[in-house]
C-alpha cells in the first residue's frame, strides 16, 4: 500500500508542499520531485530525523530545504511575519563554496516569501558576515569553523532558538578536520529540534553521531549502498606516468566541444595542469583550496558562463557543487579514498543527464583503482586510443610543460619578492587575452 502511494506523488502539490512552495519549485523549472524528495519530505513534515543517502545530483538540497520553508511558512502564519522565528535553520557544509551554493538555493526557493539567509564561510570579511547575522536571517548556512568563531566572537549571536539542524555530505562533517568545531556547535544548540543528515556516502561515523544528537531517525536510501546513476559512461585507461599528461591533452583534444572537470590529487598540480592547457590553447583554469575565497568563486564562475571549459580541481571541488553543464570528468589522478570517486563523478550526468568519467591509471595507481571497482561493484570498459596517435602529442606537451614549469618558478620568486598574488593576476591576463599568447596546439 505504501509503495501504491509512493508511486501516485507526480508533483510538489502532491507532497502536501504549501502552496508558495510549490509555485516557487515551478518558477525554478522543477516539475517533479526527484526520488531522494519523494521519500524524504513526506516524514520531514511529519516532523521526523532524517539520514538521507542519495546520489550527488540527485536533489538532496531539495529534500531538505522545502520542509524547512513549509515549517518556518507555518510558523509565519500562526505568528505573523514580524514574529516569526529568526535563526530558524542552521545548515553545515564542509566546503564554502557548497555553503554558498546551498544558501542560493534557499533564497531562490524562499524569493516569494521575503525569506532571509546568511552565509558564514571562512575567506570572507567577518564583519561583513556579522552585519548579515545583525538583520535577524531565517536560515544560517556554513561551515562549521567559521560558525564557531561567531558563536564565540560576534556579539548577541545565539542559536538557542534554533529548530532545524542540517549535516550536509555527513561523512566528511563527520570526518576528524571537523570534529571539535561539530562538538561545540552541538554543546550550544537545543536538544529539542528537527536533524537531518543527507550525504552521497555513509560511514560508521554516522552511527556514532545517530545516537548523539538524532531522535529515531527515518533512513531513506535512494541509492544504493555507494552507487553512480546509470547515464554516467565510466571508463579507464592503464598508462605509463610518463604519458600521463600526453593521454590528458589527447582526450580533451578529442572532446574539445564538451565542458570538462580534471581532478588531480595536489593543489600544486591544478596551477601545472591549467598551466600547461593554457600554453596549448585549451581554456582551462584552476580550483583549490590555496586560493581566497574570492578567486575560487571566480573560477567557478568563469566555468559555468562558459568562458573556462575545462575546470582544474582538487577534491574540493567534488562536493555538492551543482554546476549543470559538465560533459566529462577526468580523473587526472586516481583519488587514494575510493568514496572520493563516487563525488568527482557525481559532477556529471547529473539529473537524468547523461556523461562521460575517464580514469587514467598509472602503474602507481592500480591498487587504489581496484578499489573503486570493489566499492562501485563493475569492472570498468578501457577507454579506446591508440597509443601511436596519442604520442605524436608528446614534443607539444613537453614543451608546454617545459614552459609551465619555468613560468611557475618565476612566479614563485616574484611573489616571495613582492608578497604579492601574481599567479591569480596572470591567469586573469591569460583570459583577457588567450588568443594572443597561447600556443597552438599541434600534433608533430
Amino acid at each position: 500500500m505504501a509503495e501504491e502511494e509512493k508511486e501516485e506523488i507526480k508533483s510538489f502539490k502532491d507532497l502536501r508542499l504549501c502552496d508558495e512552495l510549490v509555485e516557487a519549485c515551478d518558477s525554478l523549472g522543477w516539475k517533479n520531485p526527484t526520488k531522494i524528495q519523494v521519500e524524504a519530505i513526506p516524514h520531514a513534515l511529519e516532523g521526523k530525523d532524517l539520514i538521507g543517502l542519495a546520489q550527488t545530483g540527485s536533489g538532496k538540497t531539495g529534500a531538505f530545504a522545502l520542509p524547512i520553508l513549509h515549517a518556518l511558512l507555518e510558523c509565519h502564519s500562526k505568528q505573523g511575519y514580524k514574529s516569526a522565528p529568526v535563526f530558524f535553520a542552521l545548515v553545515l557544509s564542509p566546503t564554502r563554496e557548497l555553503a554558498i551554493q546551498i544558501a542560493e538555493q534557499f533564497e531562490a526557493l524562499g524569493s516569494g516569501i521575503s525569506l532571509k539567509c546568511a552565509v558564514l564561510v571562512g575567506g570572507v570579511d567577518l564583519m561583513q558576515q556579522q552585519i548579515a547575522l545583525g538583520k535577524r536571517p531565517h536560515i544560517i548556512v556554513g561551515t562549521p569553523g567559521r560558525l564557531v568563531d561567531h558563536l564565540t566572537n560576534t556579539k548577541g549571536f545565539s542559536l538557542r532558538m534554533l529548530k532545524y539542524l542540517v549535516l550536509d555530505e555527513a561523512d566528511r562533517l563527520l570526518n576528524e578536520d571537523f570534529e571539535k568545531a561539530l562538538d561545540d556547535i552541538l554543546n550550544v544548540i537545543p536538544r529539542d529540534r528537527h536533524t537531518y543528515l543527507f550525504s552521497a556516502t555513509m560511514t560508521k561515523k554516522v552511527k556514532k553521531l545517530q545516537r548523539a544528537c538524532l531522535r529515531n531517525p527515518v533512513k531513506i536510501e535512494a541509492a544504493s549502498k555507494y552507487s553512480t546513476v546509470d547515464t554516467l559512461k565510466q571508463q579507464y585507461r592503464f598508462i605509463p606516468a610518463k604519458y600521463k599528461d600526453c593521454y590528458l591533452v589527447y582526450i580533451l583534444t578529442e572532446m574539445s566541444g564538451c565542458t570538462s572537470m580534471v581532478f588531480t590529487r595536489t593543489c600544486d598540480a591544478t596551477r601545472l595542469l591549467s598551466y600547461i592547457l593554457r600554453n596549448l590553447n585549451v581554456r582551462a583554469i584552476p580550483i583549490s583550496g590555496q586560493m581566497t575565497q574570492s578567486k575560487r568563486l571566480g573560477a567557478l564562475n568563469k566555468f559555468k558562463s562558459g568562458e573556462c571549459n575545462v575546470l582544474v580541481c582538487t577534491d574540493v571541488a567534488s562536493r555538492g557543487l551543482d554546476i549543470p553543464s559538465v560533459d566529462m570528468v577526468i580523473n587526472y589522478d586516481i583519488p587514494t579514498n575510493s568514496k572520493d570517486y563516487i563525488h568527482r563523478v557525481g559532477r556529471t550526468a547529473r539529473a537524468g543527464r547523461s556523461g562521460v568519467a575517464i580514469s587514467l591509471v598509472n602503474q602507481y595507481e592500480l591498487e587504489w583503482y581496484l578499489q573503486i571497482e570493489k566499492l562501485i561493484g563493475k569492472k570498468l570498459p578501457e577507454y579506446p586510443a591508440q597509443e601511436e596517435e596519442v604520442l605524436l602529442l608528446l614534443e607539444s606537451v613537453t614543451e608546454a610543460k617545459r614552459l609551465s614549469q619555468m613560468k611557475l618558478k618565476e612566479i614563485g620568486g616574484t611573489k616571495k619578492r613582492r608578497g604579492g598574488d601574481d599567479d591569480d593576476e596572470d591567469i586573469e591576463r591569460y583570459l583577457g587575452h588567450r588568443g594572443k599568447s597561447s600556443k597552438k596546439l599541434k600534433k608533430k
